[in-house]
Protein backbone atom coordinates (compact mmCIF):
# COMPACT_ATOMS: atom_id res chain seq x y z
CA UNK A 1 0.00 0.00 0.00
CA UNK A 2 1.01 3.76 -0.43
CA UNK A 3 -0.19 6.77 1.97
CA UNK A 4 -1.17 9.51 -0.33
CA UNK A 5 -1.38 12.86 1.35
CA UNK A 6 -2.49 16.35 0.79
CA UNK A 7 -2.11 19.48 1.92
CA UNK A 8 -3.57 23.01 1.25
CA UNK A 9 -4.64 26.29 3.41
CA UNK A 10 -7.32 28.75 3.55
CA UNK A 11 -6.82 32.51 5.39
CA UNK A 12 -3.39 33.36 4.41
CA UNK A 13 -4.61 36.85 2.62
CA UNK A 14 -6.77 38.26 5.71
CA UNK A 15 -6.28 40.36 8.15
CA UNK A 16 -8.89 38.98 10.67
CA UNK A 17 -9.55 35.32 11.49
CA UNK A 18 -7.35 32.42 11.65
CA UNK A 19 -4.92 30.73 9.10
CA UNK A 20 -5.63 27.29 8.51
CA UNK A 21 -3.73 24.34 6.82
CA UNK A 22 -5.31 20.57 6.29
CA UNK A 23 -4.05 17.55 5.17
CA UNK A 24 -5.83 14.74 4.34
CA UNK A 25 -4.00 10.89 3.88
CA UNK A 26 -5.82 8.18 2.06
CA UNK A 27 -3.60 4.90 1.40
CA UNK A 28 -4.33 2.58 -1.95
CA UNK A 29 -2.77 -0.22 -3.66
CA UNK A 30 0.80 -0.32 -4.68
CA UNK A 31 -0.60 -0.20 -8.75
CA UNK A 32 -3.44 2.36 -8.09
CA UNK A 33 -0.75 5.15 -6.26
CA UNK A 34 -0.33 7.14 -9.51
CA UNK A 35 -4.07 6.80 -10.70
CA UNK A 36 -6.54 9.88 -10.17
CA UNK A 37 -8.86 9.67 -7.20
CA UNK A 38 -11.68 11.28 -8.55
CA UNK A 39 -11.38 8.72 -11.43
CA UNK A 40 -11.11 5.42 -9.23
CA UNK A 41 -14.34 6.93 -7.19
CA UNK A 42 -16.22 8.41 -10.08
CA UNK A 43 -19.52 6.74 -8.92
CA UNK A 44 -19.40 8.88 -5.67
CA UNK A 45 -17.74 12.44 -6.15
CA UNK A 46 -17.46 14.58 -9.19
CA UNK A 47 -15.47 18.29 -9.61
CA UNK A 48 -17.81 21.68 -9.57
CA UNK A 49 -17.31 21.46 -13.32
CA UNK A 50 -19.20 18.55 -14.19
CA UNK A 51 -22.82 18.32 -14.36
CA UNK A 52 -25.12 18.38 -10.98
CA UNK A 53 -26.24 15.05 -10.20
CA UNK A 54 -26.13 12.91 -7.25
CA UNK A 55 -22.80 12.94 -6.52
CA UNK A 56 -20.70 14.76 -3.80
CA UNK A 57 -18.22 17.51 -5.08
CA UNK A 58 -14.67 17.55 -4.44
CA UNK A 59 -12.32 20.33 -5.81
CA UNK A 60 -10.59 23.44 -4.88
CA UNK A 61 -12.35 25.25 -2.34
CA UNK A 62 -12.80 28.11 -4.04
CA UNK A 63 -14.86 26.00 -6.78
CA UNK A 64 -16.81 24.70 -4.08
CA UNK A 65 -18.18 27.65 -1.95
CA UNK A 66 -18.66 31.12 -2.17
CA UNK A 67 -20.86 33.70 0.31
CA UNK A 68 -23.64 33.29 -2.82
CA UNK A 69 -23.45 29.51 -2.66
CA UNK A 70 -23.46 29.36 0.94
CA UNK A 71 -21.87 26.20 2.43
CA UNK A 72 -24.34 23.31 1.72
CA UNK A 73 -21.53 21.52 -0.75
CA UNK A 74 -18.67 22.52 1.03
CA UNK A 75 -20.35 21.22 4.22
CA UNK A 76 -21.45 18.36 2.82
CA UNK A 77 -18.07 17.01 1.11
CA UNK A 78 -16.41 17.42 4.70
CA UNK A 79 -19.04 15.47 6.35
CA UNK A 80 -19.19 12.71 3.99
CA UNK A 81 -15.46 11.92 3.71
CA UNK A 82 -14.81 12.40 7.36
CA UNK A 83 -15.60 9.50 9.15
CA UNK A 84 -15.20 11.07 12.60
CA UNK A 85 -18.44 13.09 11.76
CA UNK A 86 -21.35 11.19 13.41
CA UNK A 87 -24.16 10.15 11.24
CA UNK A 88 -26.48 11.02 14.16
CA UNK A 89 -26.47 12.74 17.60
CA UNK A 90 -25.30 16.61 18.40
CA UNK A 91 -22.40 17.27 16.99
CA UNK A 92 -20.58 20.98 17.80
CA UNK A 93 -17.51 22.65 16.14
CA UNK A 94 -15.86 21.98 19.31
CA UNK A 95 -16.27 18.21 18.75
CA UNK A 96 -14.72 18.55 14.89
CA UNK A 97 -11.81 20.29 16.57
CA UNK A 98 -11.36 17.41 18.72
CA UNK A 99 -10.85 15.01 15.72
CA UNK A 100 -8.75 17.26 13.15
CA UNK A 101 -6.99 19.47 15.66
CA UNK A 102 -6.47 18.02 18.96
CA UNK A 103 -3.98 20.80 20.11
CA UNK A 104 -6.76 23.81 19.66
CA UNK A 105 -8.44 22.81 23.16
CA UNK A 106 -6.07 25.10 24.59
CA UNK A 107 -5.41 27.48 22.06
CA UNK A 108 -9.18 28.04 21.27
CA UNK A 109 -9.25 29.39 25.26
CA UNK A 110 -7.05 32.00 24.88
CA UNK A 111 -9.96 33.28 21.93
CA UNK A 112 -12.54 35.52 23.74
CA UNK A 113 -14.57 35.13 20.70
CA UNK A 114 -14.38 31.54 20.39
CA UNK A 115 -16.49 28.85 22.36
CA UNK A 116 -17.07 26.01 19.48
CA UNK A 117 -20.74 25.84 20.62
CA UNK A 118 -21.75 26.35 16.59
CA UNK A 119 -24.09 23.03 15.90
CA UNK A 120 -23.00 21.08 13.03
CA UNK A 121 -24.24 20.38 10.02
CA UNK A 122 -24.74 24.42 9.61
CA UNK A 123 -26.40 23.98 6.37
CA UNK A 124 -26.63 20.53 4.58
CA UNK A 125 -29.14 17.54 6.29
CA UNK A 126 -27.96 14.35 7.50
CA UNK A 127 -30.57 12.09 6.43
CA UNK A 128 -30.43 13.34 2.78
CA UNK A 129 -26.50 12.97 2.90
CA UNK A 130 -26.54 9.44 3.80
CA UNK A 131 -27.45 7.62 0.50
CA UNK A 132 -23.90 9.87 -0.79
CA UNK A 133 -22.19 8.59 2.21
CA UNK A 134 -23.14 5.42 1.23
CA UNK A 135 -21.88 5.48 -2.06
CA UNK A 136 -18.68 7.20 -1.27
CA UNK A 137 -17.65 4.37 1.36
CA UNK A 138 -18.53 1.65 -1.27
CA UNK A 139 -16.39 2.92 -4.03
CA UNK A 140 -13.72 3.35 -1.85
CA UNK A 141 -14.18 -0.48 -0.89
CA UNK A 142 -14.38 -1.60 -4.25
CA UNK A 143 -11.04 0.33 -5.09
CA UNK A 144 -9.29 -1.05 -2.01
CA UNK A 145 -8.93 2.83 -0.80
CA UNK A 146 -8.63 3.19 2.66
CA UNK A 147 -8.32 6.55 5.15
CA UNK A 148 -5.97 8.00 7.99
CA UNK A 149 -5.58 10.92 9.13
CA UNK A 150 -7.34 14.22 8.64
CA UNK A 151 -5.48 16.70 10.26
CA UNK A 152 -5.70 21.19 10.63
CA UNK A 153 -2.81 23.46 12.18
CA UNK A 154 -4.73 26.64 13.48
CA UNK A 155 -2.75 29.39 13.59
CA UNK A 156 -4.91 32.58 15.19
CA UNK A 157 -3.86 36.03 15.45
CA UNK A 158 -1.75 36.18 18.73
CA UNK A 159 0.46 33.36 17.28
CA UNK A 160 0.61 34.70 14.06
CA UNK A 161 1.98 37.83 14.71
CA UNK A 162 4.34 36.07 17.38
CA UNK A 163 5.65 33.91 14.32
CA UNK A 164 5.76 37.17 12.23
CA UNK A 165 7.61 38.93 15.16
CA UNK A 166 10.26 36.22 15.75
CA UNK A 167 10.72 34.97 11.79
CA UNK A 168 10.00 38.68 9.90
CA UNK A 169 8.37 36.74 7.27
CA UNK A 170 5.18 35.85 6.66
CA UNK A 171 6.45 32.80 4.97
CA UNK A 172 7.34 31.41 8.20
CA UNK A 173 3.71 30.64 9.61
CA UNK A 174 3.73 28.22 6.45
CA UNK A 175 6.62 26.59 7.24
CA UNK A 176 5.24 26.02 11.22
CA UNK A 177 2.28 24.85 9.46
CA UNK A 178 3.82 22.45 7.43
CA UNK A 179 6.08 21.38 9.99
CA UNK A 180 3.54 20.48 12.35
CA UNK A 181 1.19 18.57 9.42
CA UNK A 182 4.64 16.29 8.21
CA UNK A 183 5.41 14.90 11.64
CA UNK A 184 2.22 14.36 12.32
CA UNK A 185 1.42 12.28 9.23
CA UNK A 186 5.07 10.72 9.17
CA UNK A 187 4.03 9.49 13.01
CA UNK A 188 0.49 8.33 12.04
CA UNK A 189 1.38 6.24 8.77
CA UNK A 190 2.12 2.94 8.84
CA UNK A 191 5.94 3.75 8.56
CA UNK A 192 6.69 0.42 6.29
CA UNK A 193 4.76 2.13 3.85
CA UNK A 194 5.63 4.17 0.84
CA UNK A 195 4.10 8.18 1.55
CA UNK A 196 3.62 10.72 -0.96
CA UNK A 197 2.71 14.40 0.34
CA UNK A 198 1.57 16.66 -2.37
CA UNK A 199 1.18 21.02 -1.40
CA UNK A 200 -0.51 23.36 -2.80
CA UNK A 201 2.59 25.61 -3.36
CA UNK A 202 1.72 29.35 -2.82
CA UNK A 203 3.98 32.45 -3.94
CA UNK A 204 7.23 32.87 -5.80
CA UNK A 205 9.10 30.14 -3.26
CA UNK A 206 11.04 27.45 -5.24
CA UNK A 207 12.87 26.30 -2.68
CA UNK A 208 11.93 24.15 0.67
CA UNK A 209 14.58 21.67 1.00
CA UNK A 210 15.72 23.60 4.71
CA UNK A 211 12.29 23.81 5.78
CA UNK A 212 11.79 19.83 5.09
CA UNK A 213 15.19 19.32 6.67
CA UNK A 214 14.07 20.92 9.72
CA UNK A 215 10.54 19.02 9.89
CA UNK A 216 12.27 15.99 9.13
CA UNK A 217 15.60 15.59 11.08
CA UNK A 218 15.49 11.80 10.88
CA UNK A 219 16.27 11.52 7.05
CA UNK A 220 18.27 13.30 4.60
CA UNK A 221 16.31 15.65 1.88
CA UNK A 222 17.33 15.54 -1.59
CA UNK A 223 16.05 18.08 -4.07
CA UNK A 224 14.83 16.49 -7.72
CA UNK A 225 13.32 19.38 -9.30
CA UNK A 226 13.27 23.23 -8.29
CA UNK A 227 11.54 25.57 -10.39
CA UNK A 228 7.90 27.51 -10.81
CA UNK A 229 6.44 24.39 -12.41
CA UNK A 230 7.08 21.78 -9.72
CA UNK A 231 9.32 21.51 -6.41
CA UNK A 232 10.03 17.86 -5.98
CA UNK A 233 12.12 15.97 -3.15
CA UNK A 234 13.19 12.72 -2.01
CA UNK A 235 14.11 11.75 1.91
CA UNK A 236 16.93 9.02 1.83
CA UNK A 237 17.88 6.90 5.39
CA UNK A 238 14.36 6.32 6.50
CA UNK A 239 12.78 2.46 6.68
CA UNK A 240 10.49 3.79 4.34
CA UNK A 241 9.94 5.61 0.76
CA UNK A 242 8.98 9.30 1.48
CA UNK A 243 8.74 12.04 -1.18
CA UNK A 244 7.13 15.39 -1.45
CA UNK A 245 6.18 17.23 -4.17
CA UNK A 246 4.69 21.17 -4.29
CA UNK A 247 2.41 22.20 -7.14
CA UNK A 248 0.45 25.64 -7.97
CA UNK A 249 -2.89 24.84 -8.14
CA UNK A 250 -2.03 21.26 -6.69
CA UNK A 251 -5.70 21.04 -5.20
CA UNK A 252 -7.07 21.07 -9.29
CA UNK A 253 -4.59 17.93 -9.42
CA UNK A 254 -5.25 15.91 -6.49
CA UNK A 255 -8.26 14.57 -4.79
CA UNK A 256 -6.65 14.80 -1.22
CA UNK A 257 -5.27 18.06 -1.97
CA UNK A 258 -8.79 19.68 -2.96
CA UNK A 259 -10.44 18.00 0.19
CA UNK A 260 -7.60 19.42 2.59
CA UNK A 261 -8.39 22.91 0.84
CA UNK A 262 -11.81 22.20 1.58
CA UNK A 263 -11.51 21.21 5.29
CA UNK A 264 -9.10 24.45 5.56
CA UNK A 265 -11.57 26.79 3.78
CA UNK A 266 -14.75 24.91 6.03
CA UNK A 267 -13.28 25.39 9.27
CA UNK A 268 -12.20 28.70 8.62
CA UNK A 269 -15.92 29.73 7.86
CA UNK A 270 -17.21 27.80 10.97
CA UNK A 271 -14.26 30.23 12.85
CA UNK A 272 -15.47 33.69 11.06
CA UNK A 273 -19.43 32.66 12.06
CA UNK A 274 -18.18 32.83 15.84
CA UNK A 275 -15.32 35.59 15.31
CA UNK A 276 -18.24 37.55 13.78
CA UNK A 277 -21.30 36.68 16.29
CA UNK A 278 -19.43 37.96 19.22
CA UNK A 279 -18.26 40.96 17.84
CA UNK A 280 -21.95 41.80 16.60
CA UNK A 281 -22.80 41.26 20.35
CA UNK A 282 -20.17 44.00 21.26
CA UNK A 283 -21.11 46.36 18.48
CA UNK A 284 -25.17 45.99 17.65
CA UNK A 285 -25.65 46.75 14.07
CA UNK A 286 -22.18 45.39 13.01
CA UNK A 287 -22.05 44.33 9.46
CA UNK A 288 -20.19 40.81 9.28
CA UNK A 289 -16.64 40.61 7.71
CA UNK A 290 -15.07 37.65 6.16
CA UNK A 291 -11.56 38.92 7.83
CA UNK A 292 -9.94 40.00 3.70
CA UNK A 293 -7.64 43.53 3.34
CA UNK A 294 -10.28 46.19 2.59
CA UNK A 295 -12.91 45.23 4.35
CA UNK A 296 -11.31 44.08 7.33
CA UNK A 297 -10.55 47.59 7.91
CA UNK A 298 -14.11 48.66 8.06
CA UNK A 299 -14.84 46.11 10.80
CA UNK A 300 -11.87 46.26 13.02
CA UNK A 301 -11.90 50.41 13.25
CA UNK A 302 -16.16 49.53 13.87
CA UNK A 303 -14.72 46.79 17.08
CA UNK A 304 -11.42 48.97 18.33
CA UNK A 305 -13.55 51.03 20.70
CA UNK A 306 -14.97 47.46 22.24
CA UNK A 307 -11.43 46.16 22.19
CA UNK A 308 -10.47 49.03 24.47
CA UNK A 309 -13.61 48.54 26.81
CA UNK A 310 -12.95 44.57 26.91
CA UNK A 311 -9.16 45.40 27.77
CA UNK A 312 -8.26 43.10 24.69
CA UNK A 313 -4.97 43.68 22.77
CA UNK A 314 -5.57 44.45 19.47
CA UNK A 315 -2.51 41.94 18.44
CA UNK A 316 -4.52 38.88 19.65
CA UNK A 317 -7.26 40.29 16.97
CA UNK A 318 -5.59 42.04 14.29
CA UNK A 319 -2.74 40.39 12.06
CA UNK A 320 -0.30 42.34 11.32
CA UNK A 321 0.20 41.36 7.59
Amino acid sequence: MTWIVGVDEAGYGPNLGPFIMSSVACWVPEELAGESLWRMLRTAVRRSSASEDHRLVVDDSKLVYSPTRGLHALESGVAATLSAWPKTGEFTFQHLLGHVCPSHSADGKAECWFNGETLLPVEMNLVELAPSVSRFDQACERKGIGWGLFRSVIVHASKFNSILAEWKSKGAVLGHALTEILQANLTAANDSEPIWFFVDKHGGRNTYAALLQNAIPDGFVLAQEESMRRSSYHVIGMDREVRLTFEPRADSRHFCVALASMISKYLRELFMLEFNRYWQEQVPGLEATAGYPGDADRFFTAVRPALQRLCIAEETVWRKR
